[in-house]
């Protein structure tokens, strides 16, 4: 979330940012809340100053006088209780709010509605020209009978997966490149779970307002999660880290779960759009410092990059437009991989930074030199995400005979040239 210090004075600029990622929020309500909260509270001091000015005086007053100030003192809090019922009421209305109010995106955003508005920056390699008919990624687990999408059906229902043998290896082989990779580059490898309790995903900004995308435990009030990246929000939350324990970079692995809501008809063949996905995900806590989340972020953009580039995979990197990043990003670059039979790029990655706008719902923070409590900053990254990484994997790495040649990062993992 936002200040109410910085929302007070930047009004315009946030009613600009909620426009710009058609955020549903009345910045104007919002603002005349927090003049009612302001002066609600303001009012029960006075009457609790006044209460206790009574009370110091009781003892030293005339006995005659007693029943009267003890008449006044009751009248005191009676006005405080019921300024208090009001204060805890507009307090509620206003949090809620609150919770909803976008971060201010970077100067750099396309401005745009959706994804339509999105910029290609860079092209990296070149995709493959065939000379067969390349056969998509469902094609090719059939043929080499790598996976069961129709039997799975039968236990869990559609958009689920089964990988079978040389596949299955493959998908933990790539985790396990990836992993080695991050925990080369100073990352803390972290297993973290799926389940996680509601304020976890209010804290990641997931909360309100995609509650219907993830997956719901009613009888233990918890939810799963679609990224690692909601149990290492709230890891540190409520505490105050010190200078020397930050930056904190952390690699979440975990298994994860999206419901899909409102994806009906889109991507139901195949692996790229699935209830259940293992996802390596990067996390950095860092120093309040533009600059300084600034290198974080090309720092976890690079090394997507190079995961990319290790599997050998043509991509392009985006720079997300304000409809289509998020409330909380302040900044945000999708990577998108070559997929040769749909002749076009697919999302694979994404690398967000949020500021300090997930710190402060997650009450995140840090002392800094001069013994100040700040707020850190918080940035996230898809390392990997698979099954989705293996539709390029496949489709871009196939021989004619539907053999899927394996890039040379992997080759030493799975024993061999060919999958």
């Amino acid at each position: 979330m936002l200040s109410l210090t910085f929302i007070r004075e930047n009004a315009e600029a946030v009613r600009t940012a909620a426009a710009q990622k058609n955020a549903a929020v009345d910045v104007d309500r919002l603002l005349e809340l927090d003049g009612e909260v302001r002066s609600l509270k303001s009012r029960i001091d006075e009457l609790r100053r006044q209460r206790n000015e009574i009370s110091a005086s009781f003892k030293t007053a005339d006995p005659a006088d007693r029943p009267a100030l003890g008449a006044k003192a009751k009248a005191f809090g009676a006005e405080a209780a019921e300024a208090e019922a009001a204060l805890a009421e507009k307090s509620e209305a206003l949090n809620g709010l609150l919770l909803r109010v976008p971060n201010i995106p970077w100067d750099g955003a396309p401005v745009g509605p959706d994804e339509s508005a999105n910029v290609v920056i860079r092209t990296e390699g070149t995709p493959r020209q065939f000379d067969f008919e390349p056969r998509d990624h469902v094609a090719l687990l059939e043929m080499n009978d790598w996976a069961d999408l129709g039997r799975i059906t039968q236990v869990a229902g559609s958009r689920q997966y089964c990988l079978k043998g040389r596949l299955a290896l493959l998908e933990q082989a790539l985790m396990f490149h990836a992993q080695q990779k991050l925990a080369a580059d100073g990352f803390t490898l972290m297993t973290v779970p799926a389940l996680a309790r509601p304020q976890a995903f209010v804290a990641t900004g997931h909360f309100p307002g995609h509650e219907e995308e993830a997956y719901e435990v009613p009888k233990d009030e918890l939810y799963l999660a679609g990224t690692g990246e909601i149990a290492l929000t709230s890891l540190h939350s409520g505490e105050i880290l010190d200078a020397a324990q930050l930056p904190i970079l952390y690699a979440g692995y975990s298994p994860c779960f999206r419901r899909e809501a409102g994806s009906a008809g889109r991507d139901v063949r195949g692996l790229l759009r699935v209830h259940q996905f293992l996802k390596l995900e990067q996390y950095i806590i860092c120093e309040d410092d533009p600059e300084i989340s600034a290198g974080w972020h090309a720092r976890l953009l690079a090394n997507a990059e190079g995961l990319l580039q290790d599997l050998e995979i043509p991509y392009q990197v985006v720079e997300t437009s304000t409809g289509d990043m998020g409330l909380g990003k302040f900044r945000m670059n999708d990577i998108e991989s070559w997929v040769p039979t749909l002749g076009k790029y697919r999302e694979t990655h994404s690398c967000s930074t949020l500021h300090d706008w997930q710190a402060r719902r997650a009450n995140l923070r840090w002392r800094d030199g001069e013994r100040k409590v700040r707020f850190v900053h918080t940035l996230n990254n898809t390392a990997l995400a698979s099954p989705r990484i293996l539709v390029p994997l496949l489709e871009n790495h196939q021989e004619a005979d539907g053999r899927v040649r394996l890039p040379k990062a992997l080759q030493g993992l799975m024993g061999g040239e060919y999958l």
